[in-house]
């Protein structure tokens, strides 16, 4: 059953931030991501004894697209829900951003991804520090949800159908996007510029 964190952890199965107010599931034998628990096949473990388990080596990227072109992307709330932002930006000074509220930080980072794949044309990596956007694509988890009618693994709905299905048939129909995961705050010069956009814009319609 998800709740919602109190305080800033680690996602137990992507090991990536999770912010206070987001909220999460039972993942394996911990907590993490609402998103990745639904993708992770529930295990139950021995109340004494689990037997460890070791380390998965970290998947390989998705393959870059040839001359693609690099897109940074982040999502921001404040609340959880509450007023978020979102923005994207290129090395070469192109950008967008924008805001709304009520909205959920997870929203936002599949907005930010959409509006890029929507506003640049070419061969394109979308650089983002969400494992949530970043993995659908990796890992195809847009082929489950759509061959089961836009249900996940643990049969609930696809939260955030509205924004997924247009980014997933967008990026498809194109076939030269791909996506590749950035740990947030720490030193990427890009992805601190969209996060703090991102968040000028949540503060803006707050």
């Amino acid at each position: 059953m998800p709740m919602t964190a109190k305080y800033a952890t680690t996602c137990g199965v992507c090991s990536s931030r999770v912010s206070p107010g987001e909220e999460i599931a039972r993942a394996g034998t911990g907590w993490g991501h609402v998103a990745c628990a639904d993708a992770t096949p529930s295990t139950k473990a021995s109340p004494a004894k689990a037997p460890a388990r070791a380390k998965k080596p970290s998947r390989p990227d998705m393959p870059a697209p040839d001359g693609a072109l690099e897109v940074w992307t982040d999502g921001a709330c404040s609340g959880n829900p509450g007023p978020g932002g979102w923005a994207w930006a290129t090395r070469d000074g192109r950008r967008g951003a924008g805001g709304e509220s009520p909205t959920t930080n997870q929203r936002m980072e599949i907005r930010a991804a959409l509006e890029a794949v929507r506003a640049l044309e070419g061969p394109l990596v979308v650089v983002s520090d969400s494992t949530y956007v970043v993995n659908c694509f990796r890992d195809r988890w847009w082929k489950g949800w759509i061959d089961r009618g836009w249900v996940t693994s643990a049969r609930k709905p696809v939260v955030s159908r509205d924004l997924w299905e247009p980014l997933i048939t967008l990026v498809n129909e194109r076939g030269d996007v791909s996506f590749r995961w950035v740990k947030g705050h720490s030193g990427d010069e890009m992805n601190d510029l969209v996060d703090a956009l991102a968040v000028e814009q949540a503060q803006a319609v707050a």
